[in-house]
């Protein structure tokens, strides 16, 4: 069997090199092409649409149940995670992975698992590190790994990350990916069946595609940790891949360390910002009494008042300093969101 399943995985910088990917890509592709970019749920879903302008390939949102056509550009729509079965199409809300939906993980790891060695996955610029789990199950399951040079991304974080935990077959500027990717889909995969799909990919992907978690088997993917989910704040469950560790929750939600600590960093942002709201206007309050309450009323003084106003201002100043100070520990791609 040809090499005719190819899984895109991008974020941040991800639009312009998707439209120098498909551009590149031939109107006689024999493989089928499967796109997840990060997006927000309220993104309007034009992606398919700038890829089919610009390429010569048909780009189409993905929809539920739809047959695999090849030369054919699938794209993840909003909210949904895009996951491949035989011959068939799946979107879901499924439980977010590394903070998204779509995410690129949930692809990667259904076509390893369908297709196995036929599926060529390729990881562009983007944040954090969403892909390397599914690029590395990619490998495992006798698949084709390609990732654009870190160099060359616009955002290098998800290329390099890729290359720190998988064996990359190939790592190449984005302007050589398409011809490569001919090129492969030009050669025989290894035959099917002669890899043995683990158990925790079958339960992966059986929670991504809407199944309930606990009945999927999720604590049987590994340890509890002493780690609560951002999402739900249940247990999450920590596992290894190779060199990898990810974790994930009982209820389905999935986190890669650098996820994990971007959420954390995000909500420990906010929690900062709500004390600053409420010293503020606690100060604010206390000085606004002072204004009319004398001395002695109903036990306080104006004097207290604006010494306790003082002491809310000088906390705030403090945890205002330290929120303005965390700057550089945000690595999230909300930009991309």
């Amino acid at each position: 069997m040809p090499k005719d399943i190819i899984v895109v995985g991008t974020s941040a910088g991800g639009i312009e090199a998707l439209r120098v990917l498909v551009a590149a890509l031939p109107e006689d592709l024999s493989a089928s092409v499967f796109v997840v970019l990060h997006t927000s749920p309220e993104s309007p879903g034009m992606l398919a649409g700038i890829l089919d302008r610009f390429g010569n390939l048909p780009a189409v949102s993905a929809k539920d149940g739809e047959r695999i056509r090849p030369g054919t550009i699938y794209v993840a729509p909003p909210d949904r995670h895009l996951l491949v079965e035989p011959g068939v199409v799946r979107t879901t809300r499924g439980p977010k992975e590394n903070r998204f939906r779509p995410a690129v993980d949930p692809l990667f790891r259904s076509a390893a698992q369908t297709y196995g060695p036929r599926v060529i996955g390729v990881i562009l610029t983007g944040y954090l590190d969403d892909g390397t789990a599914g690029l590395w199950m990619v490998k495992q399951l006798g698949g084709t790994a390609v990732v654009q040079d870190p160099d060359d991304a616009l955002v290098p974080f998800m290329p390099q990350n890729a290359l720190a935990h998988v064996k990359v077959d190939h790592c190449l500027p984005l302007e050589e990916i398409a011809p490569l990717l001919v090129r492969l889909t030009t050669e025989a995969a290894e035959e099917e069946g002669a890899y043995q799909v683990p158990k925790d990919v079958e339960i992966e992907v059986n929670i991504a595609k809407e199944q309930r978690a606990l009945d999927a088997g999720v604590l049987k993917l590994g340890e509890p940790s002493n780690y609560a989910c951002p999402e739900c704040h249940g247990v999450l469950l920590q596992m290894k891949d190779g060199t990898l560790f990810r974790f994930r929750c009982h209820t389905g939600h999935a986190y890669s360390i650098e996820s994990l600590l971007a959420d954390i960093t995000e909500k420990m942002d906010d929690a900062l910002w709500i004390s600053i709201r409420a010293f503020e206007e606690g100060e604010l309050f206390m000085r606004h009494m002072a204004e009319h309450l004398g001395e002695g009323h109903n036990g306080h003084s104006a004097e207290s008042l604006l010494k306790r106003a003082e002491e809310a201002k000088r906390q705030a100043h403090l945890m205002r300093q330290a929120t303005m100070s965390g700057d550089g520990l945000n690595t999230s791609d909300s930009d991309a969101r």
